[in-house]
């Protein structure tokens, strides 16, 4: 669906204003709580209203499958494909899991979002020049707290879509982790706000959640090629699943 005149409007008058209201007051009471939570627990729940807020407020409908396959409480890295900035509110709401991102330091620095991602535990990471034993040491940090963890492993939003090659850097430190992988199928992200686009277009939206990836425990430590292969085993599972869901939604073209 293109954007029409009605959409841009209501993005204007509602989806823009809702959206900052609630980051600003979001983000003013997790700062508030990170001075007496240093594990950021309060302020996920509270991340996670702000999230169904702007699900609700612009039109925004989510269908969940396969969640049932999880453990409750469990720790888990879970790995999705990246159509839309929608994708980081279906993924907090939807999982009832204290989740923490690994996502490109620039994010710290927007007003109040930022702030947030800084004081609750979530991890930034400088693509330029990542320092792989730091993040590998906070990664244990954070899981070692029973806190899951949300990878996007494109590295970028996908500008038609299409799942991208996921990269070998977050299976290599899951595979060092020894955590279960959880793969995530997201589809409709993308026309509610394609990359590039400031325009809101209400959609109903599918989170596949695929059964839990245990890596093989073996005496040797894991190296990059069985980081690749993990990664292009995943990308190719959430690749068909996605172009499977975009099929049904008629939005999928050949390219």
């Amino acid at each position: 669906m293109k954007p029409s005149f009605r959409h841009r409007l209501r993005t204007v008058l509602v989806a823009i204003p809702v959206v900052v209201v609630l980051t600003v007051l979001a983000g003013t009471i997790t700062i508030a709580a990170s001075l007496f939570d240093r594990t950021g627990r309060f302020a996920h729940a509270v991340a996670r209203w702000w999230a169904r807020g702007i699900l609700v407020a612009t039109g925004v409908k989510v269908r969940v499958t396969g969640s049932a396959a999880l453990v409750p409480g469990a720790t888990y890295v879970f790995v999705a494909n990246h159509q839309s900035m929608y994708d980081i509110p279906v993924v907090f709401w939807s999982l009832p899991y204290q989740l923490r991102i690994i996502a490109k330091e620039s994010l710290g620095k927007i007003p109040f979002l930022g702030w947030h991602l800084r004081r609750t535990g979530h991890l930034l990471v400088d693509r330029s020049n990542p320092d792989r034993e730091a993040i590998l040491s906070r990664w244990r940090a954070l899981v070692g707290t029973g806190l899951s963890l949300i990878v996007f492993p494109e590295g970028t939003r996908s500008p038609d879509g299409r799942v991208r090659r996921f990269k070998a850097g977050s299976f290599m430190l899951a595979l060092q982790a020894g955590l279960p992988l959880v793969p995530l199928s997201i589809a409709g992200t993308g026309a509610v706000l394609p990359k590039g686009s400031l325009t809101v277009v209400p959609q109903d939206v599918t989170l596949v959640v695929h059964p839990p990836v245990q890596p093989i425990r073996r005496p040797e430590p894991p190296t990059i090629d069985d980081a690749k292969a993990l990664a292009a085993e995943v990308q190719k599972l959430v690749h068909a699943s996605v172009e499977a869901l975009e099929r049904e939604r008629g939005s999928w073209t050949a390219p």
